[in-house]
């Protein structure tokens, strides 16, 4: 080994580390690893999970909530409807408003990113042009009465004729006049599982899964008159009633 010159071996190594630790100096983070600010986060994906998935379900389908992942459901919402609901929450309902100005956390960046996130990820127009589709709110009030006879034809065979539910080899669902089913649910939301349907449980949008000559869409007095029929069944005290005390 040459040994004649250690002071400028040694030199050189020390010159080459500092060179490196110059470029990466240590306890700074690496380009790019910074963590954003939680109002800086505008992906779709990063804020439908944080703040959608635990109601709606995680690819916007299958939660407790309404499903996002329903074509009909947003074209007939419109962005407008979805960015309200989503900013101001819905009222009488367990969806919160999300945006800071309703006691959220989300900015109006951020609320216009995950809507329009929705709308790009689960939309499907071309699929439904030139279809007339429902209002997304009702333009007059419902008459019970004739939402009873609607519903007969419409929704009966799944759902029971007097809406308490059907358990049978082919077909099994719940209650939906269950006063407790309907202080959590807004006659918007009645209105809108009506007319979008529930299409991952097998649910008929308002074009209704009728056969033969009676095949027919629902029209928006029907959806109305349902829609009052059924809320007509809450109760101003839901739930299990107290026992009486001898």
């Amino acid at each position: 080994m040459n040994l004649r010159f250690p002071g400028i071996a040694f030199m050189a190594c020390a010159l080459v580390l500092c060179v490196a630790g110059c470029k990466d100096p240590p306890g700074l983070p690496m380009p790019g690893s910074e963590t954003p600010r939680p109002d800086q986060v505008l992906d779709f994906a990063t804020l439908y999970r944080q703040n959608c998935a635990a109601c709606h379900g995680d690819r916007g389908t299958n939660g407790t909530a309404i499903s996002l992942e329903n074509p009909v459901y947003l074209e007939t919402a419109g962005l407008a409807n979805i960015q309200r609901a989503t900013a101001s929450g819905v009222p009488g309902t367990m969806m919160p408003g999300f945006a800071k100005s309703a006691g959220g956390m989300l900015t109006d960046r951020q609320i216009a990113a995950v809507t329009q996130g929705m709308i790009a990820a689960w939309g499907k127009p071309a699929e439904l042009s030139g279809q007339v589709l429902p209002a997304y709110a009702g333009g007059s009030p419902g008459v019970a009465a004739e939402g009873e006879k609607a519903f007969a034809t419409f929704c009966a065979r799944c759902h029971g004729t007097d809406g308490t539910g059907v358990f049978t080899q082919s077909v099994r669902t719940g209650s939906i006049v269950e006063p407790s089913y309907l202080s959590l649910v807004s006659d918007q939301g009645l209105r809108s599982f009506i007319a979008a349907g529930q299409p991952e449980q097998g649910m008929p949008d308002w074009r209704s899964d009728l056969t033969g000559s009676a095949a027919r869409a629902m029209t928006n007095q029907e959806i109305t008159d349902v829609v009052a029929w059924i809320a007509a069944h809450r109760t101003t005290t839901p739930g299990q009633p107290y026992q009486q005390r001898p």
